[in-house]
């Protein structure tokens, strides 16, 4: 069903995490980590995975809570699964959540440039990457509700930002804001709600996917 596999990399602090790993099926255009949404390394986020692969990306999606709760991953979006996910998510910490980003931008690096991008929390925690860890070529956050809260950061490489004008969990004044405090960083809003680039899911909107990979796409490949 998906092309690629899970595997294990260790962080700064020796702890072992798992990641889903998927290489691309033609010419190689380089690393990219790819952080999950709240929900877990599940099923959307292979597919997102597997999809960059197929645009040349070999791509690593780290398991971000395995410190908590090792290989948590749920498919459903019921209120009970999005207060877990969401706890789990606040108590990882960035701490944490930077080292395995890391990790996971070390193993790329060998093979050339590398990106990061990232929905929901992984929206939130690709830009902060893309500022507090040195080395990205550019970074794609779509939809992190952290951005307006953490406006202030500076980035170390290129970044782009996609914000759903109907998210009912980001004020647009929350994507208004942190446009207006990085001028530099080029801020994209979609008639669409959260979670809109999820394939197969009630919050998807095809039109505003595809915008956003083109988007995405072409920044990664105008800094090679």
């Amino acid at each position: 069903m998906f092309n690629g596999k899970m595997m294990h990399l260790k962080a700064a602090d020796g702890f072992e995490f798992a990641a889903y790993d998927v290489h691309p099926s033609g010419p190689h255009k380089g690393g990219l980590v790819m952080v999950q949404e709240i929900f877990g390394v599940n099923d959307d986020m292979k597919r997102a995975a597997d999809r960059f692969a197929r645009h040349g990306y070999h791509v690593i999606a780290p398991s971000m809570y395995d410190r908590l709760e090792p290989g948590f991953s749920v498919d459903d979006h019921s209120p009970e699964s999005i207060q877990k996910a969401g706890g789990l998510a606040r108590q990882n910490g960035l701490e944490n959540a930077m080292m395995d980003i890391k990790a996971c931008f070390e193993a790329l690096e060998p093979e050339g440039s590398v990106y990061v991008t990232g929905f929901c929390y992984g929206g939130s925690m690709s830009w902060l990457a893309a500022c507090n860890i040195p080395g990205f070529k550019a970074a794609s956050a779509y939809y992190g509700s952290l951005l307006a809260g953490t406006k202030d950061q500076t980035p170390h490489c290129p970044v782009i930002a996609h914000f759903g004008k109907l998210d009912p969990h980001i004020p647009v004044a929350d994507g208004e804001a942190f446009a207006a405090a990085n001028p530099d960083v080029p801020t994209y809003f979609y008639e669409a709600g959260h979670g809109f680039a999820r394939e197969g899911s009630d919050d998807y909107d095809a039109e505003s996917d595809r915008l956003a990979l083109e988007r995405t796409l072409a920044l990664f490949e105008a800094n090679p």
